[in-house]
């Protein structure tokens, strides 16, 4: 996996060689880009890399680095085109599956991922009005987790950056009309809580707007919204079991499901189904 640095100065990644491979043959890359190699702390020029030592030349790319605490950033996709992809893999959600491999991952680094998810939540029990960020940020952490990628307690945080408003917005926007769903009729409520289950890590791991991340879980989680709604009640009784607990309890239960839910959008989203049963 690479991160580069693209004509515009600003990072791109992490991508693996052959999406870089056709970047470069779409003129978007050349010997001159600077790239860091994953687990490096190094930007060297695409060409000095033995795999891409036959990058052609080009001309020099900006030579300029972004700041050290600014994430990378990726393509943002087309909204309709990656709900249409989603829905039209048509994976189907299983919740067994998804609590299963959360609870391995939990268990397989319990102590540094209870530890980053206590932060979270401790904070998040104290200012909650910056939910979208901090959510957002675990989110990319579990992500990381689940595709085997370094993670770091910084990038629990990560929702401190760009994508602050985004995420913010994210949260604002779907418990405003949630909450007026729940007054208007009840039953618009609970479907929108539900369809709107995957905004944030829609926003933090394919950059889109609010709304498009919004409208994009929508489209894609009402064609199983009867089963995510039973995955819903299922995490809801899971954390109220924990909270049940003197409160304790919440510090386990909480990650667990919420690893669950990045598990989930990771079936959907990140092109690895879940495995059979």
């Amino acid at each position: 996996m690479f991160k580069i640095i693209g004509g515009d100065g600003r990072q791109y990644g992490p991508i693996p060689p052959e999406q870089l491979r056709e970047w470069i043959a779409a003129g978007r890359a050349n010997g001159q880009t600077l790239v860091q190699r994953e687990g490096e702390t190094d930007w060297k020029p695409l060409s000095s890399l033995a795999e891409f030592a036959d990058a052609p030349a080009g001309t020099p790319l900006p030579a300029r680095l972004p700041p050290p605490d600014q994430p990378p950033t990726a393509d943002v996709p087309d909204p309709n085109a990656l709900a249409n992809e989603a829905i039209a893999r048509g994976v189907p959600v299983n919740i067994g599956s998804c609590l299963g491999r959360a609870w391995e991952m939990l268990m397989s680094d319990f102590w540094v991922i209870f530890g980053v998810s206590a932060l979270i939540l401790f904070i998040l029990s104290s200012v909650g009005i910056i939910a979208g960020p901090l959510v957002g940020g675990l989110f990319c952490y579990y992500l990381k987790k689940i595709r085997r990628q370094p993670a770091q307690l910084s990038d629990a945080f990560a929702g401190f950056s760009s994508l602050f408003l985004p995420l913010f917005l994210g949260v604002l926007v779907t418990g405003l009309l949630v909450t007026v769903g729940f007054a208007a009729c009840f039953l618009p409520g609970v479907y929108l809580a539900v369809a709107w289950k995957l905004t944030l890590p829609l926003i933090m791991d394919k950059r889109l707007g609010f709304w498009e991340a919004m409208e994009v879980s929508r489209k894609v989680l009402t064609k199983s919204w009867w089963t995510l709604f039973l995955f819903a009640i299922v995490c809801w009784l899971i954390n109220f079991g924990g909270l049940l607990l003197c409160g304790v309890g919440l510090f386990v239960t909480w990650p667990w499901t919420m690893i669950a839910l990045a598990f989930l959008y990771e079936d959907i989203f990140g092109g690895k189904p879940a495995p059979a049963a």
